[in-house]
């Protein structure tokens, strides 16, 4: 579901970097994404990773550089970042009283969306959790819910969906169906901005590709280039 929009969703960070006290968890870099393209951060935990997509979702701001979104500051305190850009974080957070449906009905009552309990219905059956959508999060496996955490974003209006690591917690078969969806992502228009230690999905879905390591660029171009460049492709 793209959101509404008189042109192509643009993600630009110009010589971003984050400290934290003395330490530089981001040293500068620049990164440019364009509707219906997705670029592939990868490398370890403590690489950079997360707070790269914290700045660029607008949950934390530079410490030098800009970020924009559309051509304006990417802040999630923006109503307009907030009904165009969805994120898929690395962290679980759910209310433990409601269910599953409950949840996504939660996010479509937020973001007014049209025949909702259709939309409702759909993502739960393409996310596999129509036999769970009357469950509590508590009841759940730590797969499903990773599936509900992307149900949750894909029943939502977007033009930039963001992910760190989505395909944690995934079975093998639920990860190829996650390829599969942000395959599905750009053909629809939606720029895609993700994080993951997986080459495999990296190389199914990115168009473009930037490696780091403490914080730092060390490889970046098209992804098959970069993997190459990492010893990871021959």
């Amino acid at each position: 579901m793209k959101a509404s929009t008189s042109g192509s969703a643009l993600l630009r960070l110009r010589k971003v970097s984050r400290t934290y006290g003395t330490r530089q968890a981001l040293h500068p870099l620049d990164l440019s994404l364009a509707a219906g393209q997705c670029t592939a951060l990868f490398g370890h935990n403590g690489s950079g990773k997360s707070t790269l997509l914290r700045i660029a979702s607008g949950r934390d701001a530079p410490s030098s550089g800009q970020a924009l979104f559309a051509g304006r500051p990417v802040s999630e305190d923006d109503p307009e970042v907030r009904a165009r850009v969805a994120v898929v974080g690395d962290t679980v957070a759910c209310y433990p009283d409601l269910t599953v449906r409950e949840h996504l009905e939660l996010v479509t009552v937020a973001h007014a969306v049209d025949d909702a309990a259709g939309w409702i219905d759909q993502v739960l059956a393409d996310r596999r959790l129509s036999d769970h959508a009357n469950a509590l999060p508590g009841s759940l496996s730590s797969g499903q819910m990773q599936s509900l955490l992307l149900a949750s974003a894909l029943v939502r209006p977007r033009d930039l969906l963001v992910l760190d690591e989505p395909e944690q917690r995934l079975d093998p078969d639920a990860r190829k169906r996650l390829a599969d969806l942000l395959i599905a992502e750009k053909a629809d228009g939606v720029a895609v901005l993700l994080a993951t230690h997986q080459v495999d999905l990296a190389e199914a879905v990115s168009d473009r590709m930037i490696a780091l390591e403490d914080g730092e660029v060390i490889a970046q171009g098209p992804t098959r280039k970069v993997l190459r460049e990492l010893g990871l492709r021959p």
